[in-house]
């Protein structure tokens, strides 16, 4: 299927939002509930998949949406046809503190795995398929979940993750590893595994979780330093109980995070 070319500016600092513009009859596909503001003219329908199988028949939709239920996403995704006679903008806003990341796959190779939560918008046309890890600690300890999702096409996809982002150009054999979070994304060309950290006293105390992701190059990885997990485990702990938070707790939001928490007696009753 063709890609729509569009183009795009991202406005803002910590809060972000991307705005899009349509020329006559392209389309951007978004996620339900990120579109911020659309100019008249644009026409928004929801479809069933990622709109890349709209052409496909019936068999193609349902592959499409069910791509993205095995990546704990929505059936349905949101699409903005321009059906006016002149340009027209919608733009996505970001749903919590951190950067969009614009990704041309046509620049890529035409392929990119990202955290199954990462996509925010795409130009119509960009596939968004599943990438199964190929071995199965993956699926186990990754953090995120056995499935990530990947974007499929030559056009533009935004992509979104917390805090501040950074990029590595791996080289050939060059190891990296990281928190299982604070991946966003990765070239297909490299090796995603997982490592256990060590000894059990830093596994049990050290606030960083039991394993690691270990990528190896070639290619490009993209990092996050604020993952919205440990976001929220740190907005909980920092609640009053009363509140149903865990009333002012330290711990990070590791894999053994709640077990901490029993080990230092702050265990409801």
């Amino acid at each position: 299927m063709a890609m729509d070319v569009v183009d795009y500016k991202v406005y803002g600092s910590e809060m972000q939002f991307v705005e899009i513009e349509l020329d006559p009859t392209e389309a951007a596909v978004g996620e339900a509930g990120s579109m911020f503001y659309m100019e008249d003219g644009i026409k928004m329908e929801t479809i069933f998949g990622d709109g890349s199988a709209q052409q496909s028949g019936f068999f193609g939709k349902v592959l499409g949406a069910g791509k993205r239920l095995l990546t704990g996403e929505s059936l349905f995704t949101t699409m903005y046809t321009n059906n006016g006679s002149v340009k027209r903008k919608v733009a996505f806003g970001a749903p919590y503190p951190g950067k969009i990341i614009p990704v041309d796959l046509s620049k890529i190779g035409g392929t990119y795995i990202c955290q199954k939560d990462a996509f925010l918008c795409a130009a119509k046309g960009v596939s968004l398929g599943i990438a199964f890890q190929k071995k199965l600690g993956v699926g186990f300890f990754g953090g995120e979940g056995f499935i990530m999702q990947k974007l499929d096409g030559d056009g533009m996809a935004f992509l979104h993750a917390g805090g501040t982002m950074h990029q590595r150009n791996l080289a050939p054999g060059e190891v990296l590893r990281v928190d299982t979070g604070c991946l966003v994304g990765l070239q297909p060309s490299v090796d995603y595994d997982i490592e256990f950290v060590g000894g059990i006293k830093t596994a049990l105390f050290g606030g960083e979780g039991l394993f690691f992701a270990t990528l190896r190059g070639p290619g490009a990885v993209m990092l996050q330093s604020l993952p919205f997990s440990r976001l929220a485990s740190r907005i909980f702990a920092a609640a009053p109980r009363s509140m149903g938070g865990g009333g002012g707790g330290r711990e990070e939001g590791s894999v053994l995070g709640g077990l901490g928490s029993i080990i230092g007696g702050r265990n409801d009753d």
